[in-house]
């Protein structure tokens, strides 16, 4: 993800994550045959829930845009990992007229975001499960711990939409946490001349009675937060990569200009991104960009296979968002506390990018910021917590995941050497492959492929307080 520099947000409907997500009043962890209400993640406990993992999320989704109102049914296979007589999903506002288990009606109820299903006879472990929600209504916006909006927001043509780190729970009801992923299907209907662009590749568009149905197919697992459904009047663009990889590209007409060069260099962007981190992890790649409202105060998102760009995007935001591809949607944070996973070796893509086109080094660009005072507002003091643990929810986006974050790969790089790291590079999304990954296991990880001694520089760049020394 990109973050903008905060604007004020004019008053909305949206609902406050930083309250949301403070406690988990509504959990209730895995006793006997109720599947927990949390995952119990140590930035948003109440996200996620515990006694299945979900396999498959097959979403029909009816939009009036003039009405902003969604008519949708969501399709769950998942498999019991304890005997289940209640299970939790999370699903934030909307009305839900019925839900079935293995075809059967079920009884459920609601608290919160918690929607707790009861089916007619226990599931058992091991067993996989299929449920079917009904649900209807306006899907709402959500105001991040840090001040930004997500979730479904509308806008003059439609709807853009964006799920880090709560917002997917707005408008499909999940299992919303990263550590649990798995493979999509979309059924998008919309009023004919809108275009709905969602995860994966396109598989079908029907047209009848005014209005046109978009069926998306992601098969790679991903992870909700990265789930999409935006809706708008796109300019598309199909095409391939010199290997052959599919790209499709959705852009508003009025951030058409300004995205066009950018743009222009995402087959560029992809070849070398294959050369740095090895294979490309999905099979399609492409872009989103969107005609936002004001009160969307960010830049980009990672979404899986199409990153959407709230505006047309700059080159070094593209460089970033199509990184995370590798670091963040393939290879995926078990917490939100490892986020630096993510967005570290995401703002490191941009320095090497522009190293590797003969402007500054990664290692000037560390020195750069090394200057940086400790107490500098303007920077948002990249100094102000360790990356390794933000602490709280309104620091998952804050600077120093991103930029301390490159650091810490910066000072790696110079401590095994090129050949050892940018084998790391590569390395490391290739083993955790469409996975989920902790930052002990990255530590364990570079220090098995070195003689030297790591203990140090992770201890005071990751997890240290304050500026760390320069050099090991």
């Amino acid at each position: 993800m990109i973050r903008r520099p905060l604007r004020s947000c004019g008053a909305t409907a949206a609902l406050s994550v930083a309250l949301l997500l403070s406690s988990c009043t509504s959990a209730t962890r895995l006793d006997g045959t109720q599947g927990a209400g949390s995952v119990h993640d140590p930035l948003f406990p109440a996200l996620g829930n515990g006694g299945y993992q979900v396999g498959h999320y097959g979403l029909a989704l009816d939009y009036d845009v003039r009405g902003g109102t969604l008519d949708a049914t969501a399709d769950i296979s998942a498999t019991a990992q304890a005997d289940l007589a209640s299970f939790q999903l999370d699903l934030q506002g909307m009305k839900v007229h019925g839900v079935r288990v293995d075809g059967e009606s079920a009884e459920f109820s609601r608290k919160g975001h918690k929607l707790t299903v009861r089916p007619p006879a226990t599931v058992k472990k091991g067993a996989t499960f299929r449920t079917t929600v009904e649900y209807d209504g306006a899907p709402e916006e959500m105001t991040d711990a840090d001040g930004s909006t997500e979730g479904w927001v509308r806008t003059e043509d439609g709807a853009f939409v964006a799920g880090q780190p709560a917002g997917s729970m707005t408008w499909f009801p999940g299992n919303n946490h990263p550590g649990d992923k798995a493979a999509y299907d979309f059924k998008i209907t919309v009023p004919d001349g809108y275009t709905a662009v969602a995860n994966g590749e396109l598989r079908g568009r029907k047209s009848a009675e005014g209005r046109t149905t978009f069926e998306w197919h992601s098969a790679e697992p991903m992870a909700s937060y990265l789930a999409t459904a935006t809706i708008g009047k796109f300019t598309v663009a199909e095409s391939r990569t010199k290997s052959g990889l599919p790209v499709y590209t959705a852009v508003d007409p009025a951030e058409a200009k300004e995205s066009a060069g950018p743009l222009g260099k995402l087959d560029e962007i992809l070849d070398w991104s294959v050369k740095r981190f090895g294979p490309y992890p999905f099979s399609s790649a492409g872009a989103i960009v969107d005609h936002t409202p004001e009160r969307v105060d960010w830049g980009a998102l990672e979404t899986q296979t199409k990153p959407v760009y709230a505006g047309a995007p700059d080159e070094g935001t593209v460089v970033h968002e199509t990184a995370h591809q590798w670091f963040g949607d393939s290879v995926t944070p078990k917490t939100w506390k490892d986020i630096w996973l993510n967005e570290g070796f995401a703002q490191y893509a941009e320095w090497l990018w522009e190293e590797d086109k003969g402007g500054r080094t990664a290692q000037q660009q560390f020195d750069e910021l090394y200057k940086t005072a400790e107490d500098d507002e303007d920077d948002e003091n990249i100094w102000a917590f360790p990356p390794g643990d933000p602490g709280t929810a309104e620091n998952v986006t804050g600077q120093p995941v991103y930029k301390r974050g490159a650091m810490v790969l910066q000072q790696l790089r110079k401590a095994v050497g090129d050949q050892d790291f940018f084998a790391i590079l590569k390395d490391w999304p290739a083993e955790h492959r469409h996975g989920n990954a902790d930052t002990q296991q990255f530590i364990d990880f570079c220090q098995d492929r070195t003689e030297v001694d790591l203990t140090d520089l992770f201890d005071d760049w990751l997890y240290g307080d304050g500026k760390p020394d320069w050099e090991y």
